[in-house]
């Protein structure tokens, strides 16, 4: 059964059409690549997966439950995270960035504080925990946003471009904690141009080009 499916997906810009999708369907603890040139939609297609975009849907189904887009359900706010390329950090520390939406559900303050814990040296930014934001790097920053959404265990994580901004140590780094989400259980898709992304172990390729996706 797969983790989310859905029959159609349509979205429009007025009277232009920037994908039309057909049995779209993700399997579970499943990492893939989300390809295909500029403009063809793949930051659109995630901001939809993740409530943030409005579009045409038909036929869905999360974990074999059916839902909806829109309104956008609850429990698939609780399992999607969405990283944006540029992630926003918070103006707090580290530790309180990552630990932001295990306080908004209400987790108690010291299971919350051990999971922060975790997630930090799981991402290599334990050094970091009272730093502010504005004094990190772009791979620390990446990292942290990753930590982030890992701590809140998502069955659904998109992350957009998440090496697109960073080179050298930084782009290794955050390339090493990639296959660990999926070894946690979680679904990753990922809207990249990076071949090491791309050509990481048990990674399936999904290309949208001319409005429909491909299975590489």
């Amino acid at each position: 059964m797969p983790m989310l499916s859905i029959a159609r997906l349509t979205k429009r810009y007025g009277e232009n059409l920037l994908f039309d999708l057909r049995d779209f369907q993700l399997e579970a603890a499943r990492a893939y690549v989300l390809t295909g040139m500029n403009g063809a939609g793949k930051s659109t297609l995630l901001r939809v997966l993740a409530g943030l975009a409005p579009a045409e849907a038909e036929g869905v189904h999360f974990a074999g439950v059916p839902v909806t887009l829109a309104p956008y359900p609850a429990a698939l706010r609780r399992d999607i995270v969405y990283v944006h390329q540029h992630p926003v950090m918070f103006s707090t520390s580290v530790a309180g960035n990552i630990g932001y939406g295990l306080h908004a559900r209400g987790m108690a303050r010291a299971e919350a504080a051990q999971l922060v814990e975790q997630a930090m040296h799981w991402a290599g930014v334990q050094h970091l925990r009272g730093s502010r934001p504005a004094t990190l790097s772009g791979g620390e920053k990446q990292r942290v946003a990753l930590a982030r959404a890992k701590v809140l265990h998502p069955r659904l994580l998109l992350l957009d471009e998440p090496t697109a901004s960073l080179d050298g140590e930084a782009r290794e780094q955050v390339l090493a904690l990639i296959p660990s989400l999926t070894e946690a259980g979680s679904t990753v898709v990922m809207a990249c141009h990076d071949r090491d992304l791309i050509n990481l172990p048990d990674v399936r390729r999904l290309k949208l080009r001319d409005g429909h996706l491909e299975e590489k």
